[in-house]
């Protein structure tokens, strides 16, 4: 089995394949599901061809994004069970920088997963995680799966959620609901990307952290308004020109 002590340094896809191995991990501890492992295989590949790196679309919104957050008055954090395998310490330095709260929500729920996920977030410095078992007790309407639950004081009341790695009928439907929407997805033509108000063209494990910086930059920003007034029909016309040109060079 390859481990992070057998991956060489110099290989060219270290960095991928210690997430590869961090995935499997959080497979084994019941955080991940085998279809989540799929998705991170499909989000690879367009990360291929974006180029493996944040581009200019993608700093562009995860500026915006950063300010959303900040003048959000209930923002929510909303986590899978990837997002908790690859980077659970930075969902929750996320969080405490712009005052978010943080909640379980997964397509695959089960009240292990939910317990599973909720502890490695704890773990990690969060002091309250919201979506866990009885809590998730209201529905989002019109959304027939699993992530229909949602918590009355998380997600439901929220003006700002954050969805990364989501699925496009809930980022429709929450936006059907009036909320602001920041999703991120390495696929700017995918139903999320589009039905999103700001969509980060990014890898999660490149974006998140970038966002928490931005984050502290602008927090004491008295021009955030401005920053969040972001086409993002434009910016995903942007990153679907780059993936055109890339395809078209390499």
């Amino acid at each position: 089995m390859l481990t992070s002590a057998n991956i060489p340094d110099n290989h060219p896809r270290a960095k991928s394949l210690l997430e590869r191995e961090r995935l499997v991990e959080g497979f084994r501890k019941g955080l991940v599901v085998p279809e989540g492992l799929i998705a991170y295989g499909r989000g690879e590949a367009f990360d291929y061809i974006i180029g493996g790196r944040t581009e200019g679309f993608a700093q562009k919104a995860i500026r915006a994004a950063a300010a959303a957050l900040l003048m959000a008055k209930k923002p929510v954090i909303s986590v899978n069970g990837n997002v908790a395998a690859l980077l659970p310490e930075k969902v929750v330095e996320l969080a405490k920088t712009v005052g978010a709260a943080i909640e379980v929500n997964l397509f695959y729920r089960t009240a292990e997963r939910e317990s599973a996920i909720a502890e490695v977030l704890k773990e990690s410095g969060a002091a309250e995680v919201l979506g866990v078992g009885k809590n998730a007790s209201a529905r989002i309407p019109e959304l027939m799966s699993e992530r229909r639950k949602v918590d009355p004081r998380g997600i439901l009341v929220a003006d700002v959620v954050f969805v990364p790695l989501e699925d496009g009928d809930r980022t429709e439907a929450l936006r059907k609901m009036g909320k602001t929407v920041i999703a991120l997805d390495l696929n700017p033509m995918s139903r999320t990307s589009i039905a999103a108000s700001i969509t980060i063209v990014d890898n999660v494990v490149r974006a998140i952290p970038l966002l928490v910086e931005e984050a502290k930059k602008l927090r004491h920003s008295g021009n955030l308004r401005n920053i969040v007034d972001f086409d993002n029909e434009k910016n995903l016309q942007e990153a679907m020109i780059h993936v055109a040109r890339r395809l078209e060079n390499v």
